[in-house]
């Protein structure tokens, strides 16, 4: 009887590992890129001499996890889709953004940019 258990509970933990590895290695959801970055509309749509520590945080954040080129480009297009859908944002301000809170991108994000660079 003790045997079976002991099957059954590492059949279960099999089946637990085996569900949750393509999850650990899915790409990032828009509403995850888009909470990160909740935190700077303010800033975007009003800018101040310094960024707030929450929006860098956001950007930091974001950096950290995509890393992957399919990831970053995923990012890029939903970043580039919510851009559109807040009116009013600075876009200089935009452009800046990384840069000011520390994160080395080689481009500049704007609407127009192309994610599907090799670069993003």
């Amino acid at each position: 009887m003790a045997n079976t258990m002991f099957v059954k509970v590492i059949l279960l933990a099999m089946t637990c590992f085996v569900l949750s590895s393509p999850l650990a290695n899915a790409a990032l959801s828009c509403g995850q890129i888009q909470l990160s970055i909740t935190p700077c509309i303010g800033y975007l749509r009003s800018p101040t001499p310094t960024v707030p520590a929450p929006c860098c945080n956001g950007v930091r954040n974001l950096n950290n996890l995509a890393k992957t080129t399919p990831d970053r480009q995923g990012a890029c297009r939903c970043l580039k889709f919510t851009a559109t859908r807040f009116p009013g944002l600075n876009l200089p301000a935009l452009a800046a953004l990384p840069t000011n809170c520390g994160v080395n991108l080689p481009y500049k994000i704007s609407p127009s940019i192309d994610c599907n660079m090799p670069c993003v």
